[in-house]
């Protein structure tokens, strides 16, 4: 294929999954889904090599990217079908984050995968949310293995039991269907693609797009000069007892490949900030993809000359049923600083400082004879300042791209109050470009609930570069006074959180 045509194919395909990610939005249930945009989609070809994406989350994406082989490899695909997993250590991120999976055939034939991931904010967990402070997997809620739900285009009895499980919520219930009907749409749209291409033309065209991303990749690992570059970083705590917790990277780069090598991390926590190794992929390739061109296609090609390797039973290759639940949202967060830091040392110029580092995690929520609430946010904070720009202020930064939720939203859906929103002057670094500032955001309980907080940079803050300042650490209050950054406990009617995140770091002295 040509320049135009393979840029007009990629289009097309990328095009799929911006089409299930507005039926998912506007058919899911809740406001996790349909505000927040808590989810992601992309296509993959018949060996679960990924071959599309659209600009959804980046720690989902990354870990399918890293994962769907395996899925793949373990079942007969028929037409009709649809597998569900969420285990993380079988493909998955954390159990909040279910992937549906649905096969493409062409004349009997499997030409492809589309495949769906979205936070539920119930997942069985007793604690609302489901971001509980847990210390073994199966209290973080339903494990879902990877089972097919739909058989012959009907749900099976499997999908029942799942169902069942969750207590068959109508946010649930909602939820999932929303998921199947955004794989269903996006099925039928692949498969107009290589049925107008035909399939091997298209299967070509796959090759070819592959080829190109690989050689842009090799373009960029070409630029950085060869040689190792360590750098260390340090997790707050695990919220039960173990803290400054150490992520070391090495990471060699010779003759256009990579290795990032974490084996100098710290052993795996009874707290629930381990992650599985697919988190770590997310994250590394996340930060090269940000150095590459903006047309870059989202494919298998673009991640095969970066390896991964660390040790299992540690930190960031944990041993299941190690807790997992934070560290799909924070230590991926904080892999992302240690990866730019390394980087920063080769490629000076091109890497900004340490953004807010935390996805700030707020999971709250009551069951009462009235009902039950579920109520989960990530909030944002400073971005890191770079060369040629000061940091932008509150927003989401690096492996989380979600939106808050409105206010009016919030208030309508929960029994909640929002008091303060704000951006939080002066928690940016200082420097030649200043870090951008975090947030404020304050809200009175109206009813008593159990609250859980899963924050990072609340003892460390985030680094400034090349002479700026660090961004200013976060803190949590619960009526004026101070919160640990991890917590779990009951609150009362009239009790008021107020969560201030930190600041992104400066550039330049």
């Amino acid at each position: 294929m040509n320049a135009i045509e393979l840029s007009i194919f990629s289009s097309r395909i990328e095009s799929v999954c911006d089409e299930m990610g507005a039926v998912l939005q506007r058919a899911a249930f809740s406001p996790n889904i349909k505000d927040r945009l808590d989810f992601s989609c992309a296509v993959f070809d018949t060996q679960g090599q990924l071959c599309a994406q659209a600009a959804h989350i980046p720690v989902h994406l990354g870990s399918m990217a890293y994962a769907m082989q395996d899925i793949v490899d373990q079942f007969d695909w028929q037409a009709g079908d649809m597998v569900a997993f969420n285990d993380p250590y079988l493909g998955g991120t954390h159990l909040p984050d279910v992937t549906l999976v649905c096969p493409v055939h062409e004349g009997g034939n499997l030409v492809g995968f589309v495949a769906n991931l979205a936070h539920h904010a119930d997942i069985g967990s007793d604690t609302p949310g489901s971001m509980p402070l847990a210390t073994s997997l199966e209290e973080e809620g339903v494990v879902i293995s990877p089972i097919k739900i739909m058989r012959d285009g009907q749900t099976s009895t499997e999908f029942d039991g799942i169902m069942q499980s969750l207590g068959h919520t109508i946010e649930s219930t909602g939820d999932f269907n929303a998921q199947m009907s955004a794989n269903q749409r996006g099925a039928g749209r692949l498969l107009s693609i290589v049925e107008e291409a035909g399939a091997e033309h298209y299967k070509q065209a796959l090759i070819d797009l592959n080829v190109y991303g690989d050689r842009l990749m090799k373009q960029l690992l070409d630029s950085i000069p060869n040689g190792q570059y360590n750098f260390d970083d340090v997790m707050d705590g695990d919220g039960l007892g173990t803290e400054n917790i150490k992520i070391k990277l090495r990471l060699t780069v010779e003759n256009g490949r990579a290795l990032a090598d974490f084996n100098g991390t710290a052993e795996q926590v009874r707290g629930n900030i381990n992650c599985p190794l697919s988190v770590v992929a997310a994250a590394v390739y996340y930060v090269f993809r940000c150095l590459m061109p903006a047309n870059t296609p989202a494919c298998f090609g673009v991640y095969q000359r970066i390896r991964i390797s660390a040790r299992h039973g540690s930190l960031v290759n944990a041993i299941k049923p190690a807790a997992v639940a934070a560290g799909n949202v924070e230590t991926s967060t904080r892999l992302v600083d240690v990866v730019m830091g390394a980087l920063a040392q080769a490629l000076p110029d091109r890497i900004a400082a340490a953004s807010h580092g935390s996805m700030n995690n707020v999971a709250m929520g009551a069951k009462t004879e009235a009902g039950s609430w579920n109520y989960y946010e990530t909030i944002g904070g400073g971005m890191g300042a770079g060369k040629e720009q000061n940091g932008l202020s509150g927003v989401q930064t690096h492996m989380t791209n979600t939106l808050n939720t409105p206010i009016e939203s919030l208030e309508m859906h929960y029994p909640l109050r929002v008091n303060r929103y704000q951006i939080r002057r002066g928690s940016g670094g200082q420097g030649q470009h200043q870090g951008g500032d975090g947030l404020i955001r304050e809200m009175t309980f109206l009813q008593p609930a159990q609250l859980t907080l899963l924050t990072e940079r609340r003892k460390y803050k985030p680094w400034g570069l090349q002479g700026g300042s660090d961004g200013a650490s976060g803190e949590n209050l619960l009526n004026g006074e101070g919160l640990d950054a991890k917590v779990n406990l009951e609150v009362k009617e009239g009790d008021c959180l107020t969560i201030k995140t930190p600041g992104g770091g400066g550039y330049g002295s």
